[in-house]
Order: C-alpha cells, then sequence, then structure tokens
C-alpha cells in the first residue's frame, strides 16, 4: 500500500497535459471544481498516482460534463459544483474511510452518458465479472444493446478519445435533433428515457421518432438492468450508484 504523498507528490503529474488538451478540444467540455478533501481521500483507495489520467481526474477536478452534458465524467466534485452531479467515490461505493482490502467488484465506472450507457474501467478479472476485455481496458454498456463492449483502449486513451469530436461518430444512430437543448435541460443525476426504448427495433430505426422524458439515473440504469435480466437472463452487474 502507498501512502498518499507517494501518489500525489510525484514527478510529471498528468494534470497539466490533460488541462491543455481539455482546453484545446473542439468539444464542449465544462470541467467542474475539486473538492481538495474528496480528491485526496478517492485517489488514496484508488491506489493511482496523480501521473495517471484517473489519478489527475480524481486530484484536481470536480468532473467533466462533455458534450453538453451528454456524458458525464466523475471526479470529486465539490458541493454544488453542478445540479446534482455525483462524485466517482460516490457512484462507485467507496468505503466512508480508507480500506486497503476494498476494490470496485467488477471494475470502476468512470463515466455515464444521458441514455443509461456506462463506461467503465475493468478489473482484475473481467472474465469472472462476465465483461469483455482485458483487465485495465475500458469497456461500455450500452443501452441500444443491453450489452458490455469493449473498447480497445485503457483510460488515458479514452478520456483523450472523448474530447476528440469521437462521440458525433460513436452515438450518431442515437442522437436527434435538438438533443442538445434536451441534454442541456438536464440535472447532472439524470437521464432521458426513451419511448419506445432504444433495444426497441421502432428505436433503432429512428431514434428521433421517440419520446423522451427527464428521470433520474439510478432509475434509468436499474431499468436497464432489469430489462437485462428479463429478455437475456443475464446480469450486466453493477452499473453505478447515482
Amino acid at each position: 500500500m502507498r501512502e498518499l504523498s507517494q501518489l500525489i507528490d510525484i514527478e510529471e503529474p498528468a494534470w497539466p497535459e490533460l488541462r491543455e488538451t481539455l482546453d484545446t478540444s473542439g468539444v464542449s467540455v465544462e470541467v467542474l471544481p475539486p473538492d481538495g478533501d474528496l480528491g485526496r481521500a478517492s485517489i488514496l483507495q484508488l491506489q493511482v498516482t496523480a501521473r495517471s489520467y484517473l489519478g489527475a481526474v480524481v486530484l484536481h477536478c470536480g468532473g467533466l460534463l462533455v458534450d453538453d452534458g451528454w456524458l458525464r465524467v466523475f471526479g470529486s466534485p465539490v458541493s454544488g459544483a453542478a445540479p446534482g452531479v455525483p462524485g466517482l467515490a460516490r457512484v462507485n461505493q467507496f468505503p466512508g474511510t480508507f480500506d486497503p482490502g476494498w476494490r470496485p467488484e467488477a471494475g470502476l465506472v468512470v463515466a455515464h452518458d444521458v441514455l443509461g450507457g456506462v463506461f467503465a474501467l475493468n478489473g482484475a478479472a473481467p472474465v469472472g465479472a462476465d465483461r469483455p476485455g482485458a483487465p485495465g481496458e475500458v469497456v461500455y454498456f450500452a443501452p441500444d444493446s443491453l450489452r458490455w463492449e469493449a473498447l480497445g483502449v485503457g483510460h488515458s486513451t479514452w478520456l483523450a478519445w472523448l474530447v476528440s469530436g469521437a462521440l458525433d461518430e460513436f452515438y450518431a444512430d442515437l442522437r436527434w435533433p435538438g438533443w442538445k437543448e434536451e441534454v442541456r435541460a438536464l440535472n447532472s443525476d439524470q437521464g432521458l428515457s426513451l419511448s419506445p426504448p432504444l433495444w426497441s427495433a421502432e428505436a433503432r430505426q429512428d431514434v428521433s421518432a421517440t419520446s423522451r422524458r427527464a428521470v433520474p439515473m439510478r432509475e434509468l440504469l436499474g431499468v436497464a438492468r432489469e430489462s437485462c435480466r428479463q429478455f437475456d437472463g443475464v446480469d450486466p452487474g453493477f452499473l453505478g450508484s447515482v
């Protein structure tokens, strides 16, 4: 186990490089103010250094609202940073005080999108958690297929990819005219429930024909998990606690 000083007092911290990447991105990215105490507690629990993008986000950032809030990357937000925004510690149910024996059961949930999609960082044994990909790889729970998908990259590459403009292509079939206005109206603990649902043939054919309403993100994730169980008899596992 490494002490906090070994994690944060390091050469070549990642935050200056990451901050420059965010500031020069052509994508809308809001960097939320951090809670220093929460950031230090979180990086200690994660046992990652500030040289990593993950450590940099947790220590120096309250979270990222990417693409007008379509995607929420979790950090360590100060109270009131944004309406309803959760922190990485809360989303992943970190213990209240440092526990050297605690690890995320299946992997670390690092972001949610407004449709109930979940980005997670695989743990040491993804096969045992019924997830694709290698240890340390980012995977995505897709709300239109109700399946985990391996993205083939680690956390740092994934984070740079998010702000590169690639989300337009990634979500090309899941966005509709006027989506930005609907997303901007949400609190950061809300998502959009679509009817018919995303995984239906009707929504797959034309997502713009769906009706949409704001719901708590926990409700959206709960419905997705229960739908997996009902239709496939498969539990996708932990999708984050919001």
